[in-house]
């Protein structure tokens, strides 16, 4: 049996949190590592018990969800042995300003607070394979609704091939691997072979930073 997905849940809801905390540990696959309140005690947190995902209120008193992932994930570059956990933020708005800014810290999607249970088991799953994008065509109306002004592609951009940016464009449309595999009749290592390769080249850490990327410097339709 392969390790249990360790997660850990920010918010400044101790109701909230008691109804996630419940919710996790229903779930034989995850296990619940701790919560916190605010960023600052999210920040310790992250430090002590080292989750694979984190569940991050983006507006709380004191330092929001925002800076507490910033923080974390700059944390976690010095841990020893591990991976940088996931961070999920959860929202109230579909559209919400503070999720896009959270991505650009380094989130890796973003969740409504009233979504379905089940949806929300599913992205902490998702996430911690870092394979998809957590609600794709969300993610680039976000961007589009909050994006700044557009800057010019870096070099590195440059240094793909014809086909890793035809994957590229795919990707950043929030095509899954699969959806790729089908109309570009390739098999879904390969694709995962091209994507892999795409993000090492481009700095990015998963599939959402690609979509980000992709709007940022105005590679999309």
């Amino acid at each position: 049996m392969s390790a249990r997905i360790r997660v850990a849940l920010v918010d400044d809801q101790a109701l909230f949190r008691a109804g996630i905390r419940m919710l996790v540990q229903s779930q034989p696959d995850l296990e619940f590592v701790g919560e916190a309140g605010d960023g600052a005690a999210a920040i310790a947190l992250a430090q002590e018990v080292r989750p694979d995902v984190v569940l991050m209120d983006v507006r709380m008193p004191g330092m929001d969800g925002i800076e507490a992932t910033k923080r974390i994930l700059e944390v976690a570059e010095t841990w020893i042995g591990g991976e940088r956990p996931r961070v999920l933020v959860l929202t109230t708005f579909d559209l919400d300003e503070a999720a896009a800014r959270a991505i650009r810290a380094g989130a890796s999607g973003f969740v409504l607070k009233d979504a379905d249970p089940e949806f929300l088991l599913a992205a902490i799953r998702t996430v911690h394979a870092g394979t998809s994008v957590i609600a794709a065509s969300a993610t680039r109306a976000l961007f589009a609704q909050y994006a700044d002004r557009s800057t010019p592609p870096p070099p590195s951009f440059a240094t793909l091939t014809e086909r890793e940016r035809h994957i590229f464009s795919l990707a950043a449309r929030g095509l899954s691997n699969a959806e790729i595999a089908g109309a570009e009749f390739l098999s879904e290592a390969t694709v995962k072979t091209h994507i892999s390769r795409v993000l090492a080249k481009l700095g990015l850490r998963d599939r959402v930073q690609l979509v980000v990327f992709a709007y940022e410097h105005r590679l999309t339709d």
